[in-house]
């Protein structure tokens, strides 16, 4: 055999592998290149969509955190404004009691002033009426001179 007609049927089996290829072996191949590509476009299309939710979710949970914090604070503030309301009421209360108190012991002392005033007239009429009775040496009777004895409690 001579070189030239190796190198035709050469050529010839090199053209029926690449038609062979081309037409059996390369579609498929092709086919799971295509799909590979796909799949790895939709991943990538995939992590770039969960990569925006992810955003946005981290968004919509700083807000949340931002509101709750803010209503934390107001609650907290509401709190303190109603402690000190109450504190207040307390103090209200307590000064008004203690007013109470205190008008009720001046009433009662000034009750008691009045009721040892009074004692201390009589105790004065009857050492008034023995002084009489020791300056005159006979007995004075209350009953006889009740008006005297009036008059007298009145002065005193």
């Amino acid at each position: 055999m001579s070189i030239t007609g190796t190198l035709i049927i050469q050529i010839i089996v090199f053209l029926l592998l690449v038609w062979f290829t081309m037409s059996f072996v390369w579609p498929p191949i092709a086919r799971a290149l295509d799909a590979r590509a796909q799949k790895v476009a939709e991943g990538l299309a995939a992590a770039d969509k969960a990569k925006t939710e992810l955003a946005a979710a981290n968004q919509r949970v700083e807000q949340e955190l931002a509101t709750t914090r803010s209503e934390n604070a107001q609650r907290l503030a509401d709190a303190e404004r109603r402690a000190q309301q109450l504190i207040e009421e307390a103090k209200a209360r307590a000064s008004e009691e203690g007013a109470k108190i205190i008008a009720a012991a001046k009433a009662e002392a000034e009750q008691q002033m009045v009721q040892a005033r009074e004692a201390l007239r009589d105790d004065v009429a009857r050492l008034a009426v023995r002084g009489a009775e020791q300056i005159l040496r006979k007995e004075v009777n209350p009953a006889v001179h009740a008006d005297l004895l009036g008059r007298l409690k009145t002065e005193l």
